[in-house]
């Protein structure tokens, strides 16, 4: 049977063998307890036989005490001895179900996460980051509760209806039968509304992931909403799904809230039963008055917990959509998995690694697999070990994509990708990534100080490599001059710095490092002028010495590239040094023409404003 077909429950059983011994020791504890929640109604019984009875009483005919004071202590050390046991157990089983649920949905959680880090980057194309936060935070919230609380009623309820039924079956047969008469009305109600309760959960949970997914969103990008105005409009919209995850709350709320009345009405007629029945057997002397005392009390323990069975199927349901969603997640199946072998150590003196494309394809993919975009066919690139490679072409060309591939962070589709020779499917991550500095056009710095942003690949990096980094990326006379140096914090995203510095210090996090390959992917799209100098100046210093690759708009930051590679339609349509391909009058020079004003009546050729950006 399919995973996504087997109860949840039974999924983490499977899942989860270590934690298995602790919950029959947790479910020990709550039988215990319920047992002994069980016997002051007995112990009640034969207080009253005491009264009753005297000297033939139960108590005097087991302990041999005749006196009715006596009997009436030892009854008294009696129900304190269960009183302190029923209080010790109570105490383990909370302190058993409760440790249990933190520990899991910690484990939970992390496994979540864990495994969120390992998806390949395509598969969060199509899904929000609100919706994952709104798993792995409200949703493992949900299932502690229900280990919280759920679990522990379920075993004490259902401990106690075999307690007093064993009890009712003892003294009296015919009453046993007329009492648990309405428990088939009990276990069929709850089984049916469970079953109508299921989907009315599982759409809670999921526009509650819809909730979560719009306000992380917009959160996200609250400038945007700021810049055009739209505050009123998102508040709209945000009420409207709020409103909707209301709407599905009540709808499973309108139903759990009608089983409580429903169960007091059967709850009602087995009490009647034994009330009226087992009053008519002990005016015929059938059953004793301690004896029908015990079942009068029996049946309310037998019958009322039952009512917290709406109350506990609630908090049932909707752990287990929670925990359906969790498990799904963690399930999620992994595309790009990293292969067995590190990369061989660099030869002494080696100046970086080559990396060759050899006929390469690439297409982008929808959720269902369907192709979206053919961004690849058939590239080939030769990237030397020390030397600077630029990518340029039009928007769409698959420049980025050949930085992802190369990490690996997606696989190609056909073609071979290697770095010196070495398939980079085939390599560990921490080997292959390892010997790559990335440099995003998104400068994603964290919450933290410089100096935790600087070591961020490189945990155990020295003060002073931290300097050295930033001097080579220019960034180390404005760190200097801020009010903490290397100790400032940055914000959240580097809020706190301008788009240079945070650019300046995504370059210097990857020198930290020390790779033997550069990447920069569109490091200057989002700089000014006296910003884009300065990179360019880090670029021919941090270059030596390392395999350089380039991803450009901006043409005026590679024109000392060792070679141009120009993508079109999905290969290398042009390739040299600036200064050949500006002879060749082709798609790199209509590109520069249009960047630096030069229009000549080549640049509004058809090639050219093909390959116009």
């Amino acid at each position: 049977m399919p995973d996504a077909a087997v109860n949840p429950l039974k999924r983490l059983w499977r899942r989860a063998p270590r934690y298995r011994g602790r919950v029959v020791m947790g479910t020990t504890w709550a039988v215990l307890n319920q047992i002994f929640d069980i016997l002051p109604e007995l112990l009640i019984g034969v207080a009253i036989d005491v009264v009753v009875r005297e000297g033939d009483s139960f108590v005097g005919q087991w302990t041999g005490i005749e006196d009715r004071e006596g009997q009436l202590l030892a009854l008294a050390g009696a129900t304190a001895v269960v009183w302190l046991l029923e209080s010790l157990t109570e105490y383990l089983a909370q302190r058993a179900w409760r440790t249990l649920s933190q520990e899991l949905q910690h484990d939970l959680r992390m496994d979540a996460y864990g495994h969120v880090q390992e998806l390949e980057l395509a598969w969060f194309e199509d899904r929000e980051a609100g919706r994952l936060l709104t798993v792995l935070n409200d949703d493992v919230n949900q299932l502690e509760r229900f280990l919280d609380v759920g679990a522990l009623q379920i075993i004490q309820t259902a401990t106690s209806v075999v307690g007093v039924g064993v009890v009712f079956f003892v003294i009296s047969p015919l009453l046993a039968v007329l009492a648990f008469l309405p428990i088939p009305v009990i276990v069929g109600g709850s089984l049916l509304f469970q079953r109508r309760l299921e989907p009315r959960y599982a759409n809670v949970r999921e526009q509650a992931g819809r909730l979560g997914g719009l306000i992380g969103g917009n959160l996200g990008g609250i400038a945007t909403i700021k810049a055009f105005g739209a505050e009123k409009r998102e508040s709209r919209r945000v009420a409207e799904t709020s409103r909707a995850y209301a709407a599905a709350n009540y709808e499973a709320i309108t139903l759990s809230a009608a089983f409580v009345p429903v169960i007091r009405i059967a709850i009602l007629i087995g009490f009647m039963v034994t009330l009226v029945v087992g009053g008519h057997l002990t005016f015929n002397g059938t059953l004793e008055i301690g004896m029908y005392s015990v079942l009068v009390f029996m049946t309310q323990r037998l019958l009322w917990p039952l009512t917290a069975l709406g109350e506990t199927l609630d908090l049932y349901q909707r752990g287990t959509a929670s925990l359906r969603r969790i498990l799904d997640l963690i399930d999620a199946p992994i595309a790009v998995r990293p292969g067995a072998r590190e990369l061989p150590p660099r030869a002494a003196g080696a100046s970086g690694r080559a990396v060759v494309f050899d006929a390469v394809r690439f297409v982008y993919r929808d959720g269902d697999g369907s192709v979206r975009t053919r961004v690849l066919d058939g590239l080939d690139l030769d990237v030397r070990a020390g030397e600077t490679h630029a990518i340029v072409g039009p928007t769409g060309a698959g420049k980025s994509t050949v930085v992802k591939l190369l990490l690996r962070l997606y696989d190609a589709d056909g073609g071979a990708v290697t770095i010196d020779g070495e398939p980079v499917g085939e390599l560990t991550f921490d080997s292959l990534r390892g010997e790559i500095g990335y440099v995003g056009q998104d400068t994603f710095l964290f919450d933290g100080s410089v100096a935790d942003n600087l070591r961020y690949g490189a945990p155990d990096a020295s003060d002073e490599q931290l300097r050295v980094a930033a001097e080579m990326a220019e960034a180390h006379e404005f760190v200097a001059a801020l009010p903490h140096g290397y100790d400032t914090p940055v914000g959240e995203r580097g809020v706190r710095l301008s788009g240079g510095q945070r650019q300046r210090l995504t370059i210097a996090r990857a020198l930290v490092r020390d790779p033997a390959i550069l990447v920069l992917d569109e490091a200057t799209s989002a700089v000014d002028n006296e910003t884009e100098a300065a990179i360019q100046r880090s670029l021919l210093r941090v270059s030596r010495e390392r395999t350089t690759i380039v991803i450009a708009h901006r043409l005026s930051t590679i024109r000392h590239a060792d070679r141009i590679h120009v993508l079109d339609g999905g290969r290398v349509a042009e390739a040299g040094t600036h200064d050949e391909l500006l002879e060749r009058h082709g798609r790199y020079a209509a590109l520069w023409a249009v960047q630096t004003g030069e229009i000549t009546p080549r640049s509004s050729s058809p090639a050219a404003r093909s390959s116009a950006p």
